[in-house]
């Protein structure tokens, strides 16, 4: 059988989003999965991975270490260690796998596939070019075919987790709800405190319950947009829990960031507040019914913008509450296919 090393450094979202890929890989032989501290979370709740790998780049992510020789020569020794046939890097459209392919064959690696619309040497084996139209997981997946892989049989091509998850039974009610995760990883994606309150105050009015999640880092804002309406789950699950609450909501109401794949990979339609920085068809929730809100054709469109670059970030507050709870009772009475808004 053939060793395979896959690599994502890239945060929780975009791991996720390699799963389809990694499981084809898998019809290959062994899957292990070199991920960044930023992605260690995801990487464990991936079906077909053997084992996981973990190095902070220096040239990836919102703010890179500085370069250590000492941590990439460890790198190396621990690829080495694996005696991997192949190894297929994975990157976001704007990135560039070369530096990492060049540490892949410093370590001994005999054949290195990659996206890359830069000349790559003989630095890979597949020099892959990403069809146009692809959303980020078809992407991943025709490059995992590229290198040799191949859905296996009934394999759909979804996001998925491992199951079972954890037992979430004491943070969610039993009856019906819905969950509102205001955050993101950069504000350019995110609605503001102030929008979020509002959208959560309105689905309460509507008669819904409403779960507002988040990370340890995100106390105040889930306890500020949550207020007196919802029910603040804020730094109080893991990641595989959070994917347990999100799986038993009705809808998830979220930004373009992380949970709103983890939603998608639990099966749960997604409302998507989705500001244009980066494009809908590549990084919308797929898979699932949803419904993506927000000014797609505002100045921001296609910059990448961490910060939001427009006074008033006019295209996520262009979103009203009923907008929101519109699209809620929508996917809550299920959607049969997705939806742009």
């Amino acid at each position: 059988m053939t060793a395979v090393l896959a690599v994502r450094l890239d945060s929780d979202g975009d791991v996720l989003l390699t799963g389809p890929a990694l499981r084809a890989l898998g019809q290959l032989g062994p899957v292990d999965l070199l991920v960044s501290p930023a992605g260690r979370r995801a990487s464990d709740l991936l079906p077909g991975v053997r084992s996981i790998l973990v190095f902070d780049p220096p040239w990836s992510g919102l703010s890179p270490v500085p370069v250590d020789p000492s941590a990439v020569a460890d790198l190396m020794e621990r690829v080495a260690a694996g005696h991997y046939d192949r190894a297929v890097v994975f990157t976001s459209f704007h990135q560039s796998p070369l530096p990492m392919a060049l540490v892949l064959r410093l370590a001994g690696v005999p054949f290195v596939a990659a996206t890359s619309e830069d000349y790559p040497g003989t630095l890979l084996d597949v020099r892959h070019r990403r069809p146009d139209g692809l959303h980020e997981v078809e992407a991943a997946l025709d490059l995992a075919v590229a290198a040799g892989g191949s859905p296996a049989p009934g394999d759909e091509g979804r996001l998925a987790v491992r199951r079972p998850l954890p037992d979430v039974e004491p943070l969610v009610p039993r009856s019906r709800y819905v969950v509102v995760h205001p955050g993101a990883s950069v504000p350019s994606r995110a609605p503001s405190p102030d929008q979020a309150r509002a959208i959560v105050a309105g689905l309460t009015a509507a008669g819904r319950a409403v779960l507002v999640t988040g990370g340890p880092d995100e106390r105040d804002l889930t306890a500020a947009v949550a207020g007196r309406a919802g029910v603040d789950l804020g730094g109080r699950t893991s990641l595989a829990e959070l994917a347990a609450v999100l799986s038993g909501a009705e809808v998830v109401v979220v930004g373009n960031t992380g949970p709103a794949h983890l939603a998608a990979a639990v099966g749960t339609p997604v409302v998507s507040l989705f500001s244009p920085v980066v494009p809908a068809r590549r990084w919308a929730p797929f898979g699932v019914p949803s419904i993506v809100l927000g000014d797609q054709g505002a100045a921001c469109v296609g910059t990448r913008a961490r910060e939001c670059p427009l006074p008033g970030h006019p295209c996520l507050t262009s979103v009203t509450p009923e907008q929101v709870r519109a699209a809620v009772d929508a996917l809550a009475t299920a959607v049969p296919e997705e939806v742009v808004a």
